[in-house]
C-alpha cells in the first residue's frame, strides 16, 4: 500500500529579528516569580508584543485593530501569542491568573450545523509549534495523532467550538476546557449561528489554591451564572514552569471569521525565597546571558543567510511567466489535510518532462500524462490543467477539483494522491489505471469486452454514485458522468474519476442553479433547459452509461445527429425486442437476465421526467438481483431534447473537463 506523507506548511510572521533577541534578554533578566500583566485594546500593526504563525494577522474590523486568527478559506489555521512567556509555577507555588478577552465569531451567513471549527484560549510549553495536519476539529493545537489525552501533551486550553466533530464532540456546538486532549472534560452548549457576528466577551481564571480554573462569558453587559464552566485542575501537573499564552484557530470543509478584539491578562505567582538566593540566581543568570547571548546573535546570522539563500531560489523558481509571485490559492491549499504536496521539479521529472509519448489523455480542462514518482515507487497519472480552461479559470478547476476529492474515499473512485501548484501550474496526482477509460474498450479498437466485466463495472458506477449522493459527508454533484470518466483500474474496478465541474450541494436544497456544464449526450434535458444541477441530472447521465454499456454504442455519433441511444432502446423495449440492443460483437455471450436488468435500469434512469428515475441505492439493488424491474410506461414520456453541436463528439455546454484517452 502506498504510504502518503502528509505535509501542512505553516507561515510563521516575525517583525523584526532585533525584538526577537531583545525578547530573549527580556526573558531570561526576568526575576524568577515575576508576574505577568498587560492590557491590549488595539491591535496595530509593527508591534512586537503579539507573534503571528499560520493565517492570523493584525487586522481592521469595523474600523477598530484587532487579531483576524484565520483567513476565509477551507482548512485554515491561525495562532497569536503573547511574546513574554508566563512563569506559571515554581517549585510547590503556583500563580493565580484572570484573563479577559473580546471576541467575534462571524458564521458567515452558514447554518446551524454547517459552521466550522472554533478558537481557542490556550497555554502550552514556550515554542509550541503547530502541529503538522492541525485544522479542522484540531482548532490547529493538535491533530489526528496527538488529539487523544498523553502525558506528552503539555496543552490546556478552553475553546470555543463551533462544530461537534463525530466521537471527540459533544453533539453541539460548545464551550469546553480541554486537559491534555482535544475532547473537552467540562462543557456547556453555545450558539455560534445565534450571535454570529456580535461581540462576546469570555473571563478566564484560576486560583492556584483551590485548582479551580474557571470560564466565564456573556454578549451582554454583565456575566451571568448560568454562561460559565469550572474545572478542578492542578496546572503543574499539566504544564511546565513557563508556558506560552495566547489563542489558535481554525476552519475545516466549511469556514468562519474568528476575531479577537480585545485582551487582558494578569498572573500573580508569590515567592519566599531568600533574598540570598534571589541574588546567587541573578549570579547564575549573568553566567548565561554572557554564553547565551553572542550564540543567538550567531543564529541570528545564519536565519538571515538562510532567508535570503530561500528569497533567491524563490525568486528563481517560484513565479509565473508575467513574474508576479503566485496567487494565495498555493498558501489555502498548502492548509487543507492533503495527501501529498509534490514540487513542480518532481512531477516534472516523473513524466519526462511532460512528454507526448507519456500523455495518457486530452479534453476540455487539460492533459493527463503517465509518471513515475521515485519515493513512493508507484506509477501515478498527473492532470495538467491548462492555463484557461474554457469558461471556468483554470486555478477555479484546479481548487474545486481538490476540494472536492480530498474529502471523499470510496472504492469506486479514482486515488487522489497529491497536488502541486508553482511556477503557475496546477497538476493533480491520481493512481495510475492501466486499464485506461470504460470508452477506450466499448468504443475503441481493443478487444471486446466480456460480460461479467461489463456488469461488474455498471455495479460499481451506480456505488460510487450512491456514496456521493448519500453516504458522503456532504453530498456531492458530479455533473460529468460519462463512459471516458469511468477509470479501469488492473482488475477492471470502476474507479470514476473527473471531478473539475463537480459540486458540493447543501443536502437541504433538492436542486441548485448552476450553470450548464457537462457533455452534450449524457445531459439531462431538464438540466439545459432550467440549469439546475440535481442528483436525478446525474441518474440520468449515469442511465445513459449504462445503456453504452449494454448496447457498445455511443449516446451520439462522432459529427451526426442521429435518434439517441437511449430513444432508440426505448423504441425495442416498446416493440417487445429489447434484447436486440444488446452489442453484437458481444456475440450472444452473455446472461440474458441481467442483459435486461440492465438495459432496463438503464431506461428507468433516462426516464425525462427526473422524478421518475431511481436512486442510486435502488439501482444497485435491482443490478443485484435483490429487488425487481420497475413497471415502465407503454409510450416513450416526451421532453424537449437539445441538438448536438456538429463537428464534435464531445459537444460541450459551458464547458467540459473529460479527456479523450490514450490510455490512463
Amino acid at each position: 500500500m502506498i504510504f502518503l506523507r502528509r505535509l501542512s506548511s505553516i507561515r510563521l510572521h516575525y517583525y523584526n529579528n532585533s525584538f526577537i533577541i531583545i525578547h530573549l534578554i527580556n526573558f531570561l533578566l526576568i526575576p524568577f516569580c515575576h508576574p505577568l500583566s498587560f492590557s491590549i485594546n488595539h491591535f496595530a500593526q509593527g508591534t512586537s508584543n503579539i507573534l503571528y504563525e499560520g493565517d492570523a494577522v493584525p487586522s481592521i474590523f469595523k474600523g477598530s485593530e484587532v487579531i483576524e486568527l484565520n483567513t476565509q478559506f477551507f482548512f485554515c489555521v491561525g495562532r497569536a501569542t503573547y511574546a513574554i512567556p508566563l512563569h506559571l509555577w515554581e517549585g510547590s507555588l503556583a500563580a493565580d491568573f484572570t484573563t479577559n478577552f473580546s471576541f467575534i465569531v462571524d458564521t458567515l451567513n452558514n447554518q446551524r450545523n454547517n459552521t466550522a471549527d472554533g478558537f481557542a484560549f490556550f497555554l502550552a510549553p514556550v515554542h509550541f509549534p503547530i502541529p503538522p495536519n492541525p485544522a479542522g476539529a484540531y482548532l490547529g493545537l493538535l491533530n489526528r495523532t496527538t488529539g487523544y489525552p498523553t502525558s506528552q501533551n503539555q496543552l490546556v486550553m478552553v475553546e470555543f467550538d463551533s462544530y461537534a466533530n463525530g466521537n471527540i464532540d459533544p453533539p453541539w456546538p460548545h464551550i469546553g476546557i480541554n486537559d491534555k486532549t482535544i475532547s473537552s472534560v467540562v462543557h456547556a452548549s453555545w450558539d455560534p449561528v445565534l450571535h454570529s457576528g456580535k461581540e462576546g466577551r469570555a473571563q478566564i481564571t484560576y486560583n492556584a489554591t483551590t485548582n479551580n480554573l474557571s470560564v466565564f462569558w456573556t454578549y451582554e453587559e454583565s456575566f451571568a451564572a448560568n454562561n460559565s464552566l469550572s474545572l478542578i485542575i492542578d496546572l503543574r501537573k499539566s504544564l511546565p514552569e513557563w508556558v506560552t499564552i495566547g489563542f489558535s484557530s481554525s476552519t475545516g470543509l466549511v469556514y468562519e471569521r474568528h476575531i479577537i478584539s480585545s485582551w487582558e491578562f494578569s498572573s500573580d505567582l508569590k515567592s519566599d525565597e531568600s533574598k540570598s538566593k534571589k541574588k546567587e540566581k541573578r549570579i547564575v543568570l549573568k553566567i548565561v546571558i554572557a554564553t547565551v547571548v553572542p550564540f543567538f546573535i550567531l543564529m541570528l546570522c545564519i536565519y538571515l543567510w538562510a532567508v535570503i539563500r530561500k528569497w533567491i531560489k524563490r525568486s528563481h523558481g517560484t513565479e509565473n511567466n508575467s513574474g508576479v509571485a503566485l496567487p494565495s490559492i498555493n498558501k489555502d491549499l498548502q492548509m487543507l489535510a492533503l495527501p501529498r504536496q509534490f514540487t513542480y521539479h518532481e512531477l516534472f521529472t516523473a513524466t519526462n518532462n511532460f512528454a507526448n509519448d507519456r500523455r495518457l489523455g486530452q479534453g476540455g480542462s487539460g492533459q493527463v500524462y503517465k509518471g513515475f514518482i521515485q519515493d513512493l515507487g508507484c506509477v501515478v497519472a498527473v492532470k495538467r490543467i491548462f492555463a484557461e480552461s474554457s469558461n471556468m479559470h483554470y486555478e477555479k478547476i484546479f481548487s474545486n477539483e481538490v476540494k472536492i476529492i480530498c474529502r471523499i474515499i470510496h472504492k469506486n473512485l479514482v486515488q487522489f494522491i497529491g497536488w502541486c501548484h508553482e511556477q503557475g501550474e496546477c497538476l493533480l496526482v491520481y493512481a495510475y489505471m492501466p486499464n485506461s477509460s470504460l470508452d477506450t474498450h466499448l468504443f475503441g479498437s481493443k478487444a471486446t469486452l466480456k460480460w461479467g466485466l461489463r456488469y461488474k463495472i455498471a455495479v460499481g458506477l451506480a456505488s460510487a454514485l450512491h456514496y456521493l449522493h448519500e453516504d458522503a459527508e456532504q453530498c456531492v454533484l458530479h455533473r460529468d458522468i460519462k463512459s471516458a470518466n469511468v477509470l479501469l483500474d488492473n482488475d477492471f474496478n470502476t474507479k470514476l474519476g473527473d471531478f473539475g465541474i463537480a459540486k458540493l450541494v447543501d443536502p437541504r436544497l433538492r436542486s441548485q442553479t448552476t450553470g450548464v456544464v457537462g457533455t452534450m449526450g449524457y445531459i439531462a434535458p431538464e438540466y439545459v433547459g432550467e440549469g439546475k444541477a440535481t442528483k436525478e441530472t446525474d441518474m440520468f447521465s449515469f442511465g445513459v452509461v449504462a445503456l453504452e454499456i449494454a448496447c457498445g454504442r455511443r449516446t451520439y455519433h462522432d459529427g451526426e445527429f442521429h435518434l439517441p441511444l437511449f430513444r432508440w432502446v426505448w423504441h425495442l423495449y416498446l416493440e417487445g425486442n429489447l434484447l436486440d440492443a444488446a452489442d453484437e460483437r458481444l456475440e450472444m455471450d452473455f446472461d440474458h437476465t441481467e442483459m435486461e436488468y440492465l438495459l432496463i435500469m438503464g431506461l428507468w434512469c433516462t426516464h425525462l421526467h427526473p422524478r421518475e428515475r431511481p436512486k442510486a441505492g435502488q439501482v444497485i439493488k435491482v443490478l443485484q438481483l435483490e429487488a425487481p424491474l420497475p413497471k415502465l410506461p407503454h409510450i416513450m414520456p416526451e421532453y424537449p431534447m437539445p441538438q448536438p453541436q456538429t463537428g464534435s463528439s464531445q459537444s460541450q455546454l459551458s464547458f467540459t473537463s473529460s479527456f479523450n484517452t490514450i490510455g490512463r
